[in-house]
Protein backbone atom coordinates (compact mmCIF):
# COMPACT_ATOMS: atom_id res chain seq x y z
CA UNK A 1 0.00 0.00 0.00
CA UNK A 2 2.75 2.81 0.80
CA UNK A 3 4.42 1.75 -2.61
CA UNK A 4 1.06 2.57 -4.53
CA UNK A 5 0.97 5.73 -2.60
CA UNK A 6 4.02 6.47 -3.22
CA UNK A 7 3.93 5.91 -6.79
CA UNK A 8 0.32 7.68 -6.74
CA UNK A 9 2.38 10.53 -5.55
CA UNK A 10 4.79 10.92 -7.64
CA UNK A 11 2.77 10.45 -11.11
CA UNK A 12 0.25 13.25 -9.61
CA UNK A 13 3.82 15.26 -9.28
CA UNK A 14 4.63 14.24 -12.49
CA UNK A 15 1.66 15.08 -14.44
CA UNK A 16 1.75 18.96 -12.73
CA UNK A 17 5.16 19.29 -13.79
CA UNK A 18 4.52 18.23 -17.13
CA UNK A 19 1.58 20.01 -18.05
CA UNK A 20 2.77 22.78 -16.39
CA UNK A 21 5.54 23.03 -19.08
CA UNK A 22 2.92 22.40 -22.10
CA UNK A 23 2.11 25.24 -21.18
CA UNK A 24 4.82 27.81 -20.30
CA UNK A 25 6.15 26.39 -24.09
CA UNK A 26 2.97 27.21 -25.66
CA UNK A 27 2.84 30.46 -24.46
CA UNK A 28 6.22 31.43 -25.09
CA UNK A 29 5.74 29.56 -29.38
CA UNK A 30 2.60 31.31 -29.70
CA UNK A 31 3.84 34.97 -28.28
CA UNK A 32 6.93 34.01 -30.65
CA UNK A 33 4.45 33.18 -33.74
CA UNK A 34 2.46 36.24 -33.11
CA UNK A 35 6.07 38.79 -33.08
CA UNK A 36 6.69 36.95 -36.17
CA UNK A 37 3.99 37.60 -38.09
CA UNK A 38 4.71 41.08 -37.38
CA UNK A 39 8.61 41.32 -38.25
CA UNK A 40 9.38 42.51 -41.96
CA UNK A 41 11.24 40.12 -44.08
CA UNK A 42 13.55 40.70 -46.57
CA UNK A 43 14.01 39.74 -50.23
CA UNK A 44 17.05 37.58 -50.87
CA UNK A 45 18.15 36.55 -54.70
CA UNK A 46 20.68 33.66 -55.59
CA UNK A 47 21.83 33.16 -59.15
CA UNK A 48 21.29 29.31 -60.47
CA UNK A 49 23.40 29.50 -63.45
CA UNK A 50 26.23 29.48 -61.01
CA UNK A 51 24.59 26.74 -59.18
CA UNK A 52 23.79 24.91 -62.43
CA UNK A 53 27.14 25.55 -63.36
CA UNK A 54 29.16 24.68 -60.07
CA UNK A 55 27.46 21.00 -60.44
CA UNK A 56 28.73 20.43 -63.47
CA UNK A 57 32.01 21.55 -62.48
CA UNK A 58 31.87 19.24 -59.85
CA UNK A 59 31.24 16.07 -61.94
CA UNK A 60 33.83 17.73 -64.64
CA UNK A 61 36.05 18.07 -61.97
CA UNK A 62 36.42 14.62 -61.70
CA UNK A 63 36.10 12.68 -65.16
CA UNK A 64 38.34 15.21 -66.52
CA UNK A 65 42.99 15.36 -66.20
CA UNK A 66 43.31 18.09 -63.61
CA UNK A 67 45.56 20.00 -65.86
CA UNK A 68 42.86 19.73 -68.78
CA UNK A 69 40.09 20.66 -66.37
CA UNK A 70 42.21 24.05 -64.94
CA UNK A 71 42.85 25.16 -68.53
CA UNK A 72 39.31 24.86 -69.46
CA UNK A 73 38.13 27.10 -66.52
CA UNK A 74 40.95 29.69 -67.24
CA UNK A 75 39.88 29.84 -70.99
CA UNK A 76 36.11 29.91 -69.73
CA UNK A 77 37.03 33.09 -66.99
CA UNK A 78 38.64 34.66 -69.93
CA UNK A 79 35.90 34.52 -71.99
CA UNK A 80 33.36 35.79 -69.89
CA UNK A 81 35.96 38.52 -69.01
CA UNK A 82 35.68 39.35 -72.53
CA UNK A 83 31.98 38.99 -73.00
CA UNK A 84 31.56 42.10 -70.18
CA UNK A 85 34.10 44.08 -71.45
CA UNK A 86 32.23 43.87 -75.01
CA UNK A 87 28.91 44.59 -72.82
CA UNK A 88 30.34 48.06 -71.29
CA UNK A 89 31.86 49.28 -74.16
CA UNK A 90 28.44 49.06 -76.04
CA UNK A 91 26.78 50.74 -72.83
CA UNK A 92 29.23 53.76 -72.84
CA UNK A 93 29.33 54.25 -76.71
CA UNK A 94 24.98 54.49 -76.49
CA UNK A 95 24.26 51.85 -78.58
CA UNK A 96 21.34 49.92 -78.53
CA UNK A 97 22.08 46.36 -77.21
CA UNK A 98 20.03 43.01 -77.56
CA UNK A 99 19.71 42.39 -73.51
CA UNK A 100 20.07 39.26 -72.30
CA UNK A 101 16.91 37.53 -71.62
CA UNK A 102 16.51 37.66 -67.47
CA UNK A 103 14.72 34.89 -66.17
CA UNK A 104 12.82 35.01 -62.24
CA UNK A 105 12.29 32.35 -60.37
CA UNK A 106 10.25 31.68 -56.90
CA UNK A 107 9.14 28.97 -54.79
CA UNK A 108 5.27 28.63 -53.54
CA UNK A 109 4.25 25.95 -51.32
CA UNK A 110 0.64 25.85 -50.15
CA UNK A 111 -0.24 25.17 -47.55
CA UNK A 112 -4.82 25.37 -46.34
CA UNK A 113 -4.19 28.89 -45.43
CA UNK A 114 -2.11 30.10 -48.87
CA UNK A 115 0.59 31.18 -45.77
CA UNK A 116 2.91 31.78 -48.61
CA UNK A 117 0.99 34.19 -50.11
CA UNK A 118 2.13 37.16 -47.91
CA UNK A 119 5.23 36.85 -49.20
CA UNK A 120 4.82 36.37 -53.14
CA UNK A 121 3.20 39.52 -52.87
CA UNK A 122 6.37 40.83 -51.59
CA UNK A 123 8.11 39.04 -54.38
CA UNK A 124 6.29 40.09 -57.20
CA UNK A 125 6.54 43.65 -56.09
CA UNK A 126 10.11 43.19 -55.91
CA UNK A 127 10.36 41.14 -59.85
CA UNK A 128 7.96 44.01 -61.48
CA UNK A 129 10.57 47.03 -60.17
CA UNK A 130 13.21 45.41 -62.69
CA UNK A 131 11.26 42.77 -64.94
CA UNK A 132 10.91 43.92 -68.62
CA UNK A 133 8.57 42.31 -71.33
CA UNK A 134 11.22 40.21 -72.82
CA UNK A 135 11.94 38.52 -69.18
CA UNK A 136 10.15 35.29 -68.03
CA UNK A 137 8.80 34.52 -64.27
CA UNK A 138 8.72 30.99 -63.23
CA UNK A 139 6.59 29.88 -60.02
CA UNK A 140 7.65 26.46 -58.96
CA UNK A 141 4.01 25.57 -57.47
CA UNK A 142 3.65 23.08 -54.96
CA UNK A 143 -0.45 23.26 -53.27
CA UNK A 144 -3.32 20.97 -52.53
CA UNK A 145 -5.54 23.64 -52.27
CA UNK A 146 -7.25 25.24 -49.10
CA UNK A 147 -9.65 28.59 -48.80
CA UNK A 148 -11.01 30.06 -51.61
CA UNK A 149 -10.31 33.41 -50.42
CA UNK A 150 -6.30 32.83 -49.46
CA UNK A 151 -5.62 31.17 -52.89
CA UNK A 152 -7.99 33.83 -54.19
CA UNK A 153 -5.54 36.52 -53.13
CA UNK A 154 -2.33 34.62 -54.04
CA UNK A 155 -4.05 34.23 -57.47
CA UNK A 156 -4.25 38.03 -57.70
CA UNK A 157 -0.53 38.28 -57.04
CA UNK A 158 0.33 36.48 -60.10
CA UNK A 159 -2.65 38.31 -61.88
CA UNK A 160 0.02 41.33 -61.70
CA UNK A 161 2.91 39.76 -63.52
CA UNK A 162 0.43 38.86 -66.24
CA UNK A 163 -0.64 42.68 -66.07
CA UNK A 164 2.48 43.48 -66.63
CA UNK A 165 2.69 41.82 -69.84
CA UNK A 166 5.65 39.72 -68.31
CA UNK A 167 5.08 36.26 -69.70
CA UNK A 168 4.26 33.93 -66.72
CA UNK A 169 5.23 30.16 -66.69
CA UNK A 170 3.80 28.13 -63.37
CA UNK A 171 6.00 24.61 -62.94
CA UNK A 172 4.33 21.68 -61.42
CA UNK A 173 6.40 18.68 -59.83
CA UNK A 174 3.99 17.28 -57.89
CA UNK A 175 0.32 18.77 -57.08
CA UNK A 176 -1.43 21.89 -57.98
CA UNK A 177 -5.38 20.88 -57.13
CA UNK A 178 -8.25 22.82 -56.04
CA UNK A 179 -6.81 26.51 -55.10
CA UNK A 180 -3.17 24.89 -56.55
CA UNK A 181 -4.74 25.03 -59.42
CA UNK A 182 -6.34 28.44 -59.63
CA UNK A 183 -3.12 29.92 -59.38
CA UNK A 184 -1.83 27.71 -62.07
CA UNK A 185 -4.25 28.69 -64.42
CA UNK A 186 -3.45 32.66 -64.57
CA UNK A 187 -0.27 31.56 -66.54
CA UNK A 188 0.73 32.15 -69.53
CA UNK A 189 1.78 28.42 -69.84
CA UNK A 190 1.57 26.02 -67.20
CA UNK A 191 4.16 22.97 -67.32
CA UNK A 192 3.90 19.91 -64.96
CA UNK A 193 5.56 16.30 -64.39
CA UNK A 194 4.34 13.47 -65.80
CA UNK A 195 2.29 12.46 -62.75
CA UNK A 196 1.94 15.63 -60.70
CA UNK A 197 -1.38 15.68 -59.98
CA UNK A 198 -3.53 18.29 -61.57
CA UNK A 199 -7.02 19.71 -61.58
CA UNK A 200 -10.01 19.08 -58.25
CA UNK A 201 -11.53 21.85 -59.56
CA UNK A 202 -14.70 21.88 -56.92
CA UNK A 203 -15.71 23.09 -53.62
CA UNK A 204 -16.09 21.35 -50.23
CA UNK A 205 -16.92 21.63 -47.03
CA UNK A 206 -17.51 19.72 -43.91
CA UNK A 207 -18.25 19.92 -39.82
CA UNK A 208 -19.38 17.77 -37.47
CA UNK A 209 -22.38 18.57 -35.35
CA UNK A 210 -22.63 18.29 -31.48
CA UNK A 211 -26.24 18.96 -30.85
CA UNK A 212 -27.58 15.67 -30.21
CA UNK A 213 -24.36 14.91 -27.73
CA UNK A 214 -25.65 18.16 -26.02
CA UNK A 215 -29.18 17.39 -25.98
CA UNK A 216 -28.20 14.09 -24.16
CA UNK A 217 -26.33 15.59 -21.21
CA UNK A 218 -29.24 17.93 -20.80
CA UNK A 219 -26.84 20.94 -22.12
CA UNK A 220 -28.51 24.19 -23.67
CA UNK A 221 -26.58 26.05 -26.59
CA UNK A 222 -27.68 29.62 -27.27
CA UNK A 223 -26.95 31.53 -30.57
CA UNK A 224 -28.61 35.08 -31.63
CA UNK A 225 -27.97 36.62 -34.87
CA UNK A 226 -29.47 38.92 -36.87
CA UNK A 227 -29.76 38.89 -40.68
CA UNK A 228 -31.45 35.40 -41.98
CA UNK A 229 -28.74 33.60 -43.23
CA UNK A 230 -25.94 35.12 -40.45
CA UNK A 231 -25.11 31.15 -39.59
CA UNK A 232 -26.73 28.75 -41.61
CA UNK A 233 -25.07 25.28 -40.20
CA UNK A 234 -23.36 25.09 -36.62
CA UNK A 235 -21.07 22.92 -34.59
CA UNK A 236 -23.47 22.79 -31.44
CA UNK A 237 -26.84 24.18 -32.44
CA UNK A 238 -29.88 22.02 -34.18
CA UNK A 239 -29.23 22.41 -38.04
CA UNK A 240 -32.28 22.64 -40.06
CA UNK A 241 -32.96 21.66 -43.76
CA UNK A 242 -32.99 25.77 -44.79
CA UNK A 243 -29.75 25.76 -43.47
CA UNK A 244 -28.47 22.81 -45.16
CA UNK A 245 -30.03 24.31 -48.56
CA UNK A 246 -28.64 27.49 -48.26
CA UNK A 247 -25.23 26.24 -47.41
CA UNK A 248 -25.30 24.09 -50.61
CA UNK A 249 -26.20 26.91 -52.47
CA UNK A 250 -23.41 28.93 -51.43
CA UNK A 251 -20.98 25.83 -52.12
CA UNK A 252 -23.04 26.16 -55.58
CA UNK A 253 -22.19 30.08 -55.94
CA UNK A 254 -18.43 29.34 -55.20
CA UNK A 255 -18.07 26.84 -57.66
CA UNK A 256 -19.60 28.79 -60.30
CA UNK A 257 -17.42 31.56 -59.55
CA UNK A 258 -14.11 28.89 -59.66
CA UNK A 259 -15.29 28.06 -62.73
CA UNK A 260 -15.49 31.68 -63.98
CA UNK A 261 -12.33 32.02 -63.30
CA UNK A 262 -10.75 29.36 -64.72
CA UNK A 263 -12.22 30.00 -67.78
CA UNK A 264 -11.09 33.78 -68.32
CA UNK A 265 -7.74 32.61 -67.70
CA UNK A 266 -8.25 29.11 -69.78
CA UNK A 267 -10.97 29.55 -72.11
CA UNK A 268 -9.26 26.28 -74.17
CA UNK A 269 -10.39 24.64 -71.79
CA UNK A 270 -13.80 22.40 -71.53
CA UNK A 271 -14.68 23.53 -68.54
CA UNK A 272 -17.99 21.51 -67.97
CA UNK A 273 -15.40 18.19 -68.26
CA UNK A 274 -12.74 19.12 -66.01
CA UNK A 275 -14.88 20.95 -63.43
CA UNK A 276 -16.52 17.82 -61.65
CA UNK A 277 -13.82 17.73 -58.73
CA UNK A 278 -11.59 15.08 -60.35
CA UNK A 279 -7.83 15.34 -60.21
CA UNK A 280 -5.84 14.31 -63.30
CA UNK A 281 -2.01 13.55 -63.68
CA UNK A 282 0.39 15.44 -65.72
CA UNK A 283 0.13 12.83 -68.70
CA UNK A 284 -3.89 12.89 -69.11
CA UNK A 285 -4.17 16.99 -67.87
CA UNK A 286 -2.36 17.56 -70.96
CA UNK A 287 -4.82 15.78 -72.81
CA UNK A 288 -7.51 17.80 -71.35
CA UNK A 289 -5.90 21.16 -71.78
CA UNK A 290 -5.34 22.00 -68.24
CA UNK A 291 -1.64 22.12 -68.46
CA UNK A 292 0.75 23.03 -71.33
CA UNK A 293 3.56 20.93 -71.51
CA UNK A 294 4.92 17.80 -69.87
CA UNK A 295 8.25 18.92 -68.22
CA UNK A 296 9.30 19.05 -64.57
CA UNK A 297 10.86 22.56 -63.42
CA UNK A 298 14.63 20.96 -63.96
CA UNK A 299 14.54 20.39 -66.90
CA UNK A 300 12.89 23.50 -68.03
CA UNK A 301 15.49 25.57 -65.78
CA UNK A 302 18.23 23.62 -67.18
CA UNK A 303 17.09 24.27 -70.65
CA UNK A 304 17.24 28.07 -70.25
CA UNK A 305 20.48 27.89 -69.07
CA UNK A 306 22.60 29.57 -70.17
CA UNK A 307 21.16 31.65 -72.47
CA UNK A 308 19.58 33.32 -69.90
CA UNK A 309 20.22 35.01 -66.58
CA UNK A 310 18.58 32.61 -64.17
CA UNK A 311 17.87 34.53 -60.97
CA UNK A 312 15.67 32.73 -57.65
CA UNK A 313 13.97 35.34 -55.73
CA UNK A 314 12.53 34.45 -52.10
CA UNK A 315 11.17 36.49 -49.32
CA UNK A 316 12.73 35.30 -45.42
CA UNK A 317 11.53 36.54 -42.13
CA UNK A 318 13.31 36.46 -39.19
CA UNK A 319 12.87 32.96 -37.54
CA UNK A 320 11.83 32.01 -34.46
CA UNK A 321 14.26 29.91 -31.87
CA UNK A 322 11.85 27.04 -32.22
CA UNK A 323 11.90 27.09 -35.54
CA UNK A 324 15.71 27.69 -36.14
CA UNK A 325 15.90 23.87 -34.57
CA UNK A 326 13.30 22.95 -36.81
CA UNK A 327 10.25 21.83 -34.42
CA UNK A 328 7.26 23.06 -33.77
CA UNK A 329 6.08 24.01 -30.13
CA UNK A 330 4.03 21.03 -29.56
CA UNK A 331 7.53 18.75 -30.22
CA UNK A 332 9.88 20.82 -28.53
CA UNK A 333 7.34 20.91 -25.30
CA UNK A 334 6.98 17.01 -25.60
CA UNK A 335 10.80 16.57 -26.11
CA UNK A 336 10.91 18.76 -22.90
CA UNK A 337 8.20 16.86 -20.89
CA UNK A 338 9.76 13.63 -22.08
CA UNK A 339 12.92 14.20 -20.70
CA UNK A 340 12.09 15.74 -17.24
CA UNK A 341 10.01 12.14 -16.88
CA UNK A 342 12.64 10.51 -17.53
CA UNK A 343 14.88 12.30 -14.89
CA UNK A 344 12.08 12.09 -12.16
CA UNK A 345 11.28 8.15 -12.73
CA UNK A 346 15.22 7.22 -12.47
CA UNK A 347 15.26 9.24 -9.08
CA UNK A 348 12.29 7.58 -8.31
CA UNK A 349 13.31 4.01 -9.12
CA UNK A 350 16.74 4.45 -7.36
CA UNK A 351 14.93 5.20 -3.75
CA UNK A 352 13.08 2.10 -4.50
Amino acid sequence: MEFLSNYGLFFAKTITWVLAIIVVVSFVFATSMKRSRTEKGSITVSKLNEEFEGLADTLRAELLDEKIFKEEKKEEKKARKKEAKSANKVKKSGEVEADKKRVFVADFNGDIKASAAEGLRHIVTSILSQARPQDEVIIRLESQGGMVHSYGFASSQLARIRQHNIPLTICVDKVAASGGYMMACVANKILAAPFAIIGSIGVVASLPNFNRVLKKNEIDYEMLTAGEYKRTLTLFGENTDKGRQKFQQDLEETHELFKEFIVANRPQLDINKVATGEIWFGTRALETNLIDQLSTSDEYLTGLHPAADIFLISYETKKTLAQKVGISGKVFAETLSNELFDRIANRYWARH
